[in-house]
């Protein structure tokens, strides 16, 4: 969709949906409270994180509820997104790029659609421990499940989960200073649009898709 406004300098593209908006939100905001409580439990150096639950019980009882809630609303995005995240050559290509990237020097890399390599491969990252997050939080879960599995695989489903736990806070680190670092993203994900010199800079082909859906070229026979 794209806004043609009476004022040019005013013209937007459609970067995210309300409903991909709302979703983002909601998974980053479980996220975070999901990962505040599963601190508290992790090391006594950081329990005191567990006040902003209500204690230690309440984030005990919380925090595989909040795991999965939080694995159901990252599924009902990933499935929305799942398409526009295919590798593809280009997308490797620009990853070997990446110091051009880094040097503002875009121009030099291949076009890509809506998200680059990057991006891709960070979207890979969060599927990956979503589920082992999902699958290994069952397995330590005491009031529920942990009962039908031995200690040894309790233990290793611990390992997992503490691994796969660090791994995707270092992945959302990356996510937001990458959001901050290419400025527009940010404002992409509150207002869902981005400029046409956004577009064209940082996602060219996914532009040029854009403009062609709105604008198709007519063929004369």
């Amino acid at each position: 969709m794209v806004d043609t406004t009476s004022d040019p300098g005013r013209r937007t593209l459609e970067r995210y949906t309300p409903n991909e908006r709302t979703n983002h939100w909601t998974v980053a905001i479980v996220f975070i409270v999901t990962a505040i409580s599963g601190l508290a439990l992790f090391h006594p150096a950081l329990y005191w994180l567990s006040g902003l639950l209500g204690g230690g019980t309440w984030t005990r009882i919380l925090h595989p509820f909040l795991g999965v809630l939080l694995a159901i609303f990252f599924t009902l995005l990933a499935a929305t997104m799942w398409k526009f995240n295919t590798m593809e050559r280009r997308d490797w290509q620009w990853l070997r790029q990446g110091r051009d990237i880094l040097n503002n020097r875009e121009a030099r890399a291949p076009e890509v659609g809506r998200y680059n390599g990057g991006q891709k491969l960070l979207f890979f990252v969060f599927v990956i421990c979503v589920l082992c997050l999902l699958l290994s939080g069952i397995v330590i879960w005491r009031q529920y499940f942990s009962m039908y599995f031995s200690a040894s695989v309790v233990r290793a489903a611990a390992v997992v989960h503490a691994v796969s736990a660090f791994v995707m806070i270092c992945a959302i680190v990356v996510h937001i200073y990458a959001a901050f670092w290419v400025k527009g993203s940010i404002a992409a994900m509150t207002r869902g649009t981005v400029t046409p010199g956004w577009a064209w800079k940082h996602h060219r082909a996914w532009f040029r898709e854009k403009i062609h859906a709105t604008h198709p070229r007519t063929r004369s026979d």
